[in-house]
């Protein structure tokens, strides 16, 4: 249960929602930050409860703006077609965005075939692998920096980028590691390489032109969704595993 906050000031409410609204874009493809409920089609997850308990600080009602892609998610708040958005933290997004510390920490993986001779993370990188990424995504981006022989593969969303693997168009997938364990549950034939190649820093983030009085605010708000316990128990509550708290800034 959260505890009765102060009142933000009418300034920085107007910073977040100039409209009275503030817009939440909601990230549909990590299933660690948000699912569509299955009885009634709404999203649901950690970064929505967030987003409703963030807009009850301020005052306002929330407007879930819902994507596919976290490519999409971010280019909304870029853009300013969303006012908070719930983001890897990556340098190649910093443009534009205002950024907090990490509330969860996410392990990025690798999936191949169960046939395949590979088994360890440091053999991925080499000629004549192609690894599939969704388009845009914190394992995208980070792997583009990182990966020097390999093919990276770049695919609209999960999905396509597990369908590649399956029908041996890549050898690898990349993702959460989350998602391909799931994958590789869901039919024989797949397996999830042991370790993670990366630690995905999901974070809230807000346009940049908000300031950086807005950004002290969100981030101080995420600090204290952090220490209260709040993230842990959404985290239970949603029955994810495979992500963590992360630690105080």
């Amino acid at each position: 249960m959260t505890q009765p906050s102060a009142p933000v000031s009418p300034a920085l409410v107007a910073a977040f929602a100039p409209n009275g609204t503030l817009r939440a874009s909601i990230n549909l493809g990590n299933p660690i930050l948000a699912n569509k409920d299955a009885a009634t089609g709404a999203p649901v997850g950690v970064s929505v409860d967030l987003a409703r308990e963030f807009a009850r600080r301020l005052g306002v009602d929330i407007e879930l703006v819902q994507f596919e892609k976290a490519a999409a998610s971010v280019d909304a708040v870029k853009n300013e077609k969303a006012d908070i958005g719930f983001f890897a933290i990556d340098p190649a997004r910093s443009e534009g965005l205002l950024f907090t510390a990490p509330y969860v920490l996410i392990e990025g993986g690798y999936l191949v075939p169960e046939s395949s001779a590979l088994t360890d993370n440091a053999q991925i990188d080499a000629r004549g692998h192609r690894i599939s990424v969704g388009s845009g995504s914190a394992y995208d981006l980070f792997l583009t920096r990182e990966i020097r022989a390999a093919e990276i593969v770049r695919l609209q969303g999960a999905g396509p980028a597990l369908a590649a693997l399956r029908s041996g168009e890549v050898e690898v997938a990349a993702g959460i590691r989350q998602m391909l364990e799931g994958e590789a549950r869901r039919a024989p034939g797949v397996r999830v390489l042991p370790g993670r190649f990366m630690v995905i820093q999901q974070a809230m983030g807000t346009p940049a032109s908000r300031g950086a009085q807005a950004q002290a605010l969100l981030a101080g708000f995420v600090e204290e969704m952090k220490a209260s316990g709040f993230v842990a128990d959404a985290l239970k509550r949603h029955r994810i595993e495979g992500a963590s708290v992360a630690p105080a800034a």
